[in-house]
Order: C-alpha cells, then sequence, then structure tokens
C-alpha cells in the first residue's frame, strides 16, 4: 500500500509550512513521520492513499498491523496467447505479495478452448489472475496490474475505447471482479521482457503443461 505524507512543520521561529511527499510504502512513510514527530515541532501529519482516503498516524497503523496476516502488497502479471492454428488459448499469471511478513509468489495458467483472439486470451490471463487473488482472501486493497497488451491495459484504465462487444463484455467482468473483491486496479503496461514469466506460463500452457504453485521468495525478488 502506497501513501502521500503531508507534514505541517514549525520552526523554532514558529514559522510553518507544510510539505507534500511522492508516492511512498505507508510503513516508509510511517517512520518518516515519526522522525518528524521527533524533533518535537511535528504540527500536524496527514496520509492520504489510493483512494484519496485521509488517515492519521495512529489510523494507518492499526490499519497496517490488522492486515499483516493477510494477503498484500499485491502485484499481479498477467499474459494470453491464442493459437490460430489449434484454436487454442494460453492464460498464465504470477502473483506476488506479503502475508505474516513473509513474501510469496503465486504461478498460475490454465489451457482454454472457447476464445477468438489473442486479445480476448489477454482479458482471460488477467480474469484468471482476479481469480486467484480471490481465493487468496485478498480484498479491499490496491493491487498493481502489470501486463504487456497495450488494448487490454489501456482500455481498462480508459485511456482507449473498448469498440468491439466481446472486449467490452470482458472488461465489464474483469470491473465486476474487482468491485466484488473490493480491489482499486493500478494498471501498468510493461515490456514484453519484464512480463517473462506470465508469457512462460502462458505458452507453458498451450504446451499442455498444467502450472499451479505458491512459494516464498525473497522481497527482493518480490519488488
Amino acid at each position: 500500500m502506497n501513501v502521500t505524507l503531508e507534514v505541517t512543520y514549525i520552526t523554532t521561529k514558529g514559522m510553518q509550512t507544510t510539505f507534500h511527499s511522492e508516492d511512498i510504502e505507508a510503513q516508509k512513510a510511517i517512520v518518516i513521520a515519526e522522525d518528524f514527530q521527533r524533533t518535537g515541532r511535528l504540527k500536524q501529519v496527514v496520509f492520504r492513499d489510493e483512494r484519496d482516503s485521509q488517515w492519521t498516524l495512529k489510523e494507518l497503523k492499526k490499519f497496517l498491523e490488522g492486515i499483516k496476516t493477510e494477503p498484500h502488497q499485491l502485484t499481479v502479471y498477467f499474459d494470453g496467447g491464442f493459437d490460430l492454428e489449434t484454436r487454442l488459448s494460453g492464460l498464465g499469471c504470477v502473483i506476488y505479495y506479503e502475508q505474516n511478513d513473509v513474501s510469496y509468489r503465486v504461478r498460475k495458467n490454465a489451457t482454454v478452448t472457447s476464445l477468438a483472439s489473442n486479445n480476448e486470451a489477454e482479458y482471460a490471463a488477467l480474469n484468471l489472475a482476479l481469480g486467484e487473488l480471490e481465493r487468496l482472501g485478498a480484498h479491499h486493497l490496491p493491487v498493481t496490474i502489470n501486463g504487456d497488451s497495450q488494448v487490454v491495459i489501456n482500455q481498462l484504465s480508459g485511456e482507449w475505447a473498448c469498440t468491439e462487444e466481446v472486449l467490452n463484455r470482458w472488461a465489464d467482468r474483469i470491473d465486476d471482479k474487482l468491485a466484488k473483491i473490493g480491489l482499486t486496479p493500478d494498471y501498468h503496461v510493461i515490456p514484453r521482457k519484464a512480463n517473462r514469466e506470465a508469457d512462460q506460463l502462458a505458452t507453458q500452457a498451450l504446451d499442455g503443461q498444467e502450472i499451479s504453485s505458491l512459494s516464498e521468495v525473497n522481497r527482493r525478488d518480490a519488488n
């Protein structure tokens, strides 16, 4: 969870000013705010999350403590592939998250026979990832969603219009699933190279290799 930090500071001579930070991880923002507190000249500190909700220091610390036992710091990578010759689609997704101070990675793929294009396969791959998030019990948190499909990412983020009926239905399905779980998406188009894990899973699905795994990872690898 990222927040912005708004600090109102008073100098020893009584001059007052307010500082606004860039988006930073909530736990780091707390450390910075507490450092300001130790000066004895902090008048007010306010945190704002991705939904523009406002938090006090006490409220944010309590919230972070409460979600430690639940999946949080959610990041999704997805990719889909469509084979014109076999009419098969391969779906792949990777999910990174933290729970009880441990970082985890979920890898999942699937083969689908009911789709008709690569764009549909991309949407279906993201839908597969959301199903995994729901299964994990992730809810009411921001989620970073990364994909190399400009069509899917830009349509879901509202940058591009979605005029194809079949893709519009997929977009509605994704929006409905996110609303049901209570997740707030932050969409990013990434280079194909940066999406290689999900791409490999989609390719393996087309080759008939079914993969479903959960493993611990180093925090450095999860970023």
